[in-house]
């Protein structure tokens, strides 16, 4: 399970930040919780992007990667998703090369269009431009991060050892339209923790059809015990405030996988990344509202009770 996150088999952790915390702390915590992922035997850490404080994440994954990466020793740490039409194509490529060059093999990236209306008039940007921005630079950071395209980058050392050590890239997909994009590029796929196992699967077919061959990652959010029934509502509602008409139509009414037994939660899990078509999982338990404490407390019972007996290959 050492390494990237994203390969075929894995099983990741997603972390986030606990804003009834100051800065400081925050930081401290993300690590502590990477520390014991890591210990828990997770193959990889996920982090993401929204600005102002939204609701628990973070405005600079990359550099919160670079937090994580040295404080763990092993695992892989990726920005995943990362709003990719918010920063300039090369900038996040030479970024993540220099840190795929201090961390060599444990380095991943995701990214994503975004649509929450903050981020992008805290930069100056127009959300109608998201999408175009995506598809125009997504093709891009992946050719960088394998070495190739590099122009007047050429002269860029960790860039170029990128031609030896490519960077792993999942582009998020809720489409079949964005899924065939992905495959067309050389991308794998992450899918979202809200749509139906019958949309999931037919997103992992058209990538298929499209000769992806890459990784397909779902979300799972999961809870092991009495879940936390207000935060999970909370959640489902936050989602729906900025999530468009066209992908809401695909949910399910349920998006959190519970159970009182690790088994039984590792069966679930592991049945539902089959049966979506995917070939590795990124796990999810934060909730706005939920300590820090209890958090703690699920990423070690995850990592000691149903991981190791997770199976999605």
């Amino acid at each position: 399970m050492d390494g990237a996150p994203f390969a075929a088999g894995s099983v990741s952790l997603r972390l986030y930040p606990h804003n009834e915390l100051d800065a400081g702390a925050v930081v401290e915590e993300l690590r502590t919780q990477a520390r014991l992922g890591e210990a828990g035997g997770f193959a990889g850490i996920m982090v993401s992007e929204h600005h102002g404080g939204f609701a628990g994440y973070l405005p600079n994954p990359i550099q919160t990667a670079g937090f994580l990466l040295a404080a763990t020793d092993r695992v892989g740490v990726a920005p995943c998703p990362l709003l990719l039409p918010l920063r300039p194509a090369a900038l996040v490529a030479e970024e993540i090369a220099w840190l795929a060059a201090a961390y060599p093999g444990r380095v991943g990236l995701g990214v994503a269009a975004g649509a929450l209306p903050l981020d992008f008039e805290v930069m100056g940007l127009e959300l109608a431009d998201a999408g175009p921005r995506f598809k125009a630079e997504l093709g891009r950071v992946i050719a960088m991060l394998r070495g190739d395209d590099l122009g007047a980058l050429a002269g860029d050392p960790a860039l170029r050892r990128c031609v030896d050590d490519p960077v792993p890239v999942l582009s998020a997909a809720v489409s079949p339209v964005a899924a065939r994009r992905a495959a067309s590029v050389g991308a794998g796929i992450l899918l979202d923790s809200m749509s139906t196992l019958q949309r999931q699967h037919a997103l992992c077919s058209a990538f298929a059809e499209a000769g992806g061959t890459a990784s397909r990652v779902a979300i799972r959010r999961v809870w092991l015990g009495p879940p936390p029934e207000a935060a999970l509502a909370a959640q489902r509602a936050l989602y729906e405030s900025y999530s468009p008409d066209a992908a809401r139509q695909h949910w399910a009414d349920a998006n959190t996988i519970v159970a009182d037994d690790p088994g039984a939660l590792a069966a679930q899990v592991s049945e539902s990344v089959l049966a979506a078509g995917c070939d590795a999982v990124n796990l999810r338990v934060h909730m706005n509202g939920v300590p820090a404490a209890a958090i703690r407390d699920q990423i070690a019972r995850l990592g000691a009770e149903v991981v190791p007996h997770l199976f999605v290959r």
